[in-house]
C-alpha cells in the first residue's frame, strides 16, 4: 500500500519520470537503436534524484533499486526470455528471478546515489568530478551477471571509443558523467545566460568557481577527442602483416525440442543444412579458416574418449562431418562442441557419473581433419550453464551442470591446402551413415598436406567477450579474436546486438580484429578500430553466412593489456585523496 501511495503522489510521479529518463535514453543510445546524443542526458535522471533526496539515505536505496527495477525492464528486458528458454522456469518462478536479478545485480544505482549524496553532502562543490568519481566506484565494486558499463554506450562514437585502449568502458563512463553532470549545470536558461554574461568584458571580473569550472570542462573535452582522433589516425594508419579469408556460418541450430519436433529428424537437418551451406561458399573459393557458433551442433562432442562414450555425448557422424567439412576444402575449422573427462584424483577402473565434468569447448580442426587444440569455457552463464545453488536444479530440467575449464590458451591454425583435391568424388553428411572418422580420413588421403602453423587466435565463448578483466588475462599475441556464441535463447531481441557492443571494445584494447559466429544471428566482423566491417550484420533467427578479409595486426602489447584498469584506480585514489584534504580544510 505504501509503493501504491507513493507512485500515484507527486514525488512518485517526478521519481519514475527520473527512473525512465535514466532508462530510455540508455536503451535509445544502445544499439541497435544507435541514437548516440541521448547519452548524455540520460544521467539527469539520477542527478535529479540525488539532488531531491541528497542527505536522505534510506530513500536513496530505494530509488536506486527503483533505477535498477525500471532499467532492466526497458534494456535487458530479455534476461525474463533467457529465464523462461535457456533456464526452463515457469513464469511465476522466471518473474521473481527477473526482479531479483535486477535488484541483486545492480547495485551500482543505489551505491552511486550514496556516494555521490555522501561527497555532496561534505565536499559541496566540485559536484562534475563527484559524480565522474561515483560512477566509477559504483561500477568497479558492484556485482553484475551481465556486466555493462555506461562507457560501452559512449563507444558507439567512433573517436571517443579509441580511449579504451587506455581506459576500457570504465573511463568513458567516468567521461560520460563529468561532461553529463555539467549539461545537467546548465539545464535551465538563466544558468546557461549568466554563464556567458561572466565571460563578456562589461561583466564583472569572472568568478575562480565558474572560471576553473569552464577549464576543466574544456580540458577534459580536449583530452579524450584529442587522444582518441590521434589514436584513430595512429591505429588506421598501420599495415597488416598478412590477411585471413575467414567463413562464418550461421547454421540457426535448434535449442531444445520440448515442442514435440523429432529430435534425429531435425539434427539430420541441421547437419545437412551446415554441409551445404560450407560447400556453397568455399567450392570455387577456399577460406583459411571456417568458424561455427556455440551450439552450433548441439549436445554432441567429436571427442573420442571412454568417458564421453560413457555418457553417449560422442557421436561419429558429427566427427565424420567435421574431417569431411575441413578435408574436402582444406581448410581449419572451428567448431563448439561439449567434452567430458574425470578429475586425475577420481579416476579409477569404473566410471562413476558423479565424478564426470562436463565442459563448453570450442576445438579447432586442420586442413587434414585432425582434431587439435580446444578451449574450455572459463566463465560459465548463471541459469543456463550452472545454479548458484543446488537445490535450484531441480526446478529447472533445462539448466546445464558445467565445469569451468582452468586454461586461457590461444587456438593456434594452420596452412590451408592450397592445391586441388586428388579425390574423384568428395563425401558429404549423407556419407557419414556408413564411413567412420577413420573411412573419411582414408579417403581424403591424397589430400594430407604438411601441417604448418601460422598463427594463433584468442577463443572466447558467449558472454566472455564482455568482461575485460577477463580477456587480458590471455598470454601471447593473436592474430585476431574469435567469439562463438548462442543467442537463440533470447529470441528476436536487441540482446545479440547489445552482446555485441558490450563485447565490441575487446578489438580496441587488444588492437586486433574480432570475429563473432553466432548460432541464430546477429554475426559480425569488427576491425581493431571498433568498426564493424561495411557494418554487415547477420540477420536474427535465420540462417546466414558472412565472410571477410580479416587483417592482421602486427603484435603491439597495448596499455591496458599491460596494466588494466591501472588508470582507473589512479584517479579513484588521487580524487579520493584530494576530496579528503580539501574536506579537512575545509570542515
Amino acid at each position: 500500500m505504501k509503493l501504491a501511495r507513493f507512485l500515484i503522489s507527486r514525488e512518485g510521479f517526478i521519481s519514475v519520470i527520473c527512473y525512465t529518463v535514466t532508462a530510455v535514453f540508455s536503451f535509445l543510445s544502445f544499439s541497435p537503436i544507435n541514437l548516440p546524443f541521448f547519452i548524455w542526458v540520460a544521467p539527469f535522471g539520477l542527478f535529479v534524484i540525488e539532488k531531491r533526496n541528497r542527505g536522505q539515505w534510506k530513500k536513496l536505496i530505494y530509488h536506486g533499486f527503483g533505477f535498477a527495477i525500471l532499467f532492466y525492464l526497458v534494456s535487458f528486458h530479455w534476461i525474463y526470455h533467457m529465464t523462461t528458454v535457456f533456464g526452463g522456469f515457469e513464469w511465476y518462478l522466471a518473474v521473481p528471478i527477473f526482479m531479483g536479478s535486477a535488484i541483486l545485480l545492480n547495485f551500482k544505482f543505489p551505491v552511486y546515489l550514496l556516494l555521490f549524496s555522501f561527497l555532496a553532502t561534505r565536499v559541496r562543490r566540485f559536484f562534475p568530478l563527484i559524480a565522474s568519481f561515483a560512477i566509477l566506484f559504483a561500477e568497479f565494486f558492484t556485482p553484475q551477471v551481465f556486466p555493462w558499463y555506461f562507457g560501452n554506450v559512449v563507444a558507439e562514437n567512433q573517436i571517443l571509443a579509441q580511449n579504451a585502449e587506455y581506459l576500457s568502458a570504465y573511463g568513458l563512463s567516468a567521461f560520460l558523467f563529468f561532461v553529463s553532470y555539467f549539461l545537467f549545470y546548465l539545464r535551465k536558461p538563466k544558468q546557461v545566460f549568466g554563464l556567458v554574461r561572466s565571460f563578456l568584458p562589461k561583466h564583472k571580473t569572472i568568478t575562480q568557481k565558474v572560471l576553473i569550472g569552464s577549464v576543466s570542462f574544456v580540458l577534459v573535452l580536449v583530452a579524450f577527442f584529442g587522444n582518441g582522433y590521434y589514436l584513430f589516425q595512429k591505429w588506421e594508419n598501420v599495415k597488416p602483416i598478412a590477411e585471413r579469408d575467414i567463413l562464418i556460418i550461421q547454421p540457426n541450430a535448434p535449442l531444445e525440442f520440448r515442442d514435440g519436433r523429432n529430435p534425429a529428424e531435425e539434427i539430420r537437418n541441421l547437419m545437412t543444412r551446415i554441409d551445404r551451406m560450407v560447400e556453397t561458399e568455399l567450392k570455387d573459393n577456399p577460406a583459411d579458416l571456417v568458424v561455427l557458433p556455440e551450439s552450433g551442433v548441439p549436445f554432441f562432442t567429436t571427442h573420442d574418449s571412454e568417458v564421453t562414450r560413457a555418457i553417449r555425448i560422442y557421436w561419429h557422424q558429427f566427427e565424420s562431418l567435421m574431417a569431411i567439412i575441413s578435408l574436402r576444402h582444406g581448410t581449419n575449422l572451428f567448431y563448439n562442441e561439449l567434452d567430458a573427462d574425470i578429475p586425475a584424483d577420481k579416476q579409477s577402473s569404473r566410471i562413476i557419473r558423479n565424478d564426470i565434468r562436463t565442459y563448453n569447448s570450442s576445438v579447432l580442426m586442420n586442413a587434414n581433419g585432425e582434431r587439435r587444440n580446444s578451449y574450455q569455457k572459463v566463465f560459465l552463464l548463471i541459469f543456463g550453464e550452472y545454479m548458484p545453488f543446488e537445490w535450484m536444479y531441480a526446478l529447472s530440467g533445462q539448466t546445464g551442470q558445467f565445469a569451468a575449464g582452468t586454461k586461457l590458451d590461444l587456438i593456434p591454425y594452420y596452412e590451408r591446402r592450397k592445391t586441388q583435391t586428388t579425390v574423384k568424388k568428395d563425401l558429404h553428411w549423407e556419407d557419414t551413415f556408413s564411413m567412420s572418422p577413420s573411412s573419411v580420413r582414408e579417403h581424403y588421403k591424397g589430400n594430407q598436406i604438411e601441417v604448418k602453423k601460422i598463427g594463433s587466435f584468442l577463443p572466447l565463448i558467449c558472454y566472455e567477450v564482455i568482461i575485460s578483466e577477463f580477456v587480458r588475462k590471455f598470454q601471447g599475441d593473436p592474430d585476431f579474436i574469435v567469439n562463438v556464441t548462442n543467442d537463440k535463447w533470447y529470441g528476436n531481441s536487441v540482446e545479440s546486438y547489445q552482446h555485441h557492443t558490450l563485447g565490441r571494445l575487446r578489438s580496441i584494447e587488444f588492437r586486433k580484429w574480432m570475429v563473432r559466429s553466432t548460432n541464430s544471428g546477429t554475426s559480425v566482423f569488427t576491425d581493431h578500430l571498433g568498426r564493424n566491417i561495411d557494418n554487415e550484420f547477420t540477420p536474427i533467427e535465420s540462417t546466414a553466412t558472412i565472410r571477410k578479409k580479416v587483417s592482421v595486426i602486427p603484435g603491439e602489447m597495448t596499455f591496458y593489456r599491460l596494466y588494466g584498469n591501472l588508470l582507473s584506480y589512479l584517479f579513484m585514489g588521487i580524487v579520493g585523496i584530494v576530496f579528503l584534504i580539501y574536506v579537512k580544510r575545509n570542515p
